[in-house]
């Protein structure tokens, strides 16, 4: 059975996401949804879309049983009603992370979605790597011990441009929402949620975080070392450390291609689990097990765990003191 998606947004993500969505058998690209009309018909024209229309026509084509799931691709503060609308409709969801803008968001979407009996999913595609399926299947066997620390780096050198999305605060702009959300949910999967959250980082000249450096803590000692940044190229590298050895996902960790799995006094054993396309069809793979079996949420990516990342994000920018507040999606 062919799973039609829906796509809300046309930019570089949706771009992304949309090619490889071509690479999986069982899955179409039914509906394109954007604030102009001109943007989406182009947009499927290019990608092979079946409609094209405003949000509120590809909300319409959800209600009306012509989507089966729609993937939100908007900037972060634009999530919140979108999602809201397409769950009032009945349409199961995979949102792009960071999945809202603040923690009360996130919390509104994750009570209608459950509230509706509808699925939704955050789009943290590095949970469905090969790689680090591999991973965690290791740590879940004890290869490496009891987990004591995470450490991840995520930075990309970006030019500072107010008008850009990226450093627009309207817009969910800065360094914590669009890279930090990687090490932080890599941190949660394997530690769970902190008991405290500590962040100090930089600013842009507009007041967007440039970088952030962030300490998870636990009250039993375990803890994660996690740094993001806008303003430098980072290597991209991810630790997991047990009382056995450690896991080390190999740049960039967020799509890796390969692990070094260190059991201590032993020599290093690596690891090769290759993506298929970009890496994204995995977690369209994931949507569509979880519809056909009738879930209302991933057992890999629940929305406990997205509420866990969203409040560790919510901490983060407000010990930056940065104030990033929902958005609106005209929907008329």
């Amino acid at each position: 059975m062919t799973t039609r998606w829906g796509i809300a947004a046309t930019g570089k993500m949706a771009q992304v996401f949309a090619t490889d969505l071509a690479l999986v058998p069982d899955a179409e690209l039914a509906f394109v949804g954007s604030r102009s009309a001109e943007s989406a018909d182009d947009f499927a024209g290019r990608f092979g879309a079946g409609g094209a229309g405003t949000y509120r026509d590809l909300v319409d084509a959800g209600r009306a049983g012509e989507v089966d799931v729609i993937y939100v691709a908007t900037p972060h503060p634009q999530h919140r009603d979108l999602a809201l609308a397409a769950i009032e409709a009945g349409t199961p969801l995979l949102v792009e992370k960071a999945f809202t803008a603040t923690v009360a968001g996130a919390q509104e979407v994750v009570d209608a979605a459950r509230a509706a009996g509808v699925f939704c999913m955050e789009a943290m595609w590095t949970r469905f790597q090969p790689a680090l399926v591999q991973a965690r299947e290791l740590v879940a066997s004890g290869a490496i011990g009891d987990l004591v620390l995470v450490q991840a780096d995520f930075g990309a050198h970006r030019a500072f441009d107010p008008a850009d999305r990226l450093f627009d605060l309207a817009l969910g702009g800065g360094s914590v929402l669009d890279l930090g959300v990687y090490p932080i949910s890599l941190a949660q999967h394997f530690l769970g949620r902190p008991d405290r959250v500590t962040a100090t980082g930089t600013l842009f000249p507009n007041g967007a975080d440039a970088s952030a450096a962030i300490q998870l803590s636990y009250d039993d000692g375990r803890a994660a070392a996690l740094t993001c940044t806008l303003a430098s190229q980072t290597p991209g590298r991810a630790v997991i450390s047990g009382t056995g050895g450690s896991i080390e996902l190999e740049p960039p960790f967020h799509h890796p291609s390969r692990i070094v799995v260190r059991r201590n006094g032993q020599e290093p054993e690596t690891v090769e689990r290759s993506a298929v396309g970009r890496g994204y069809t995995h977690q369209v793979d994931e949507v569509q097990a979880c519809l056909a079996a009738g879930l209302t949420e991933s057992p890999v990516m629940p929305l406990a765990d997205t509420l866990d990342v969203q409040w560790i994000l919510g901490e983060c920018l407000a010990q930056l003191g940065i104030d990033i507040p929902e958005g609106s999606v005209e929907l008329a």
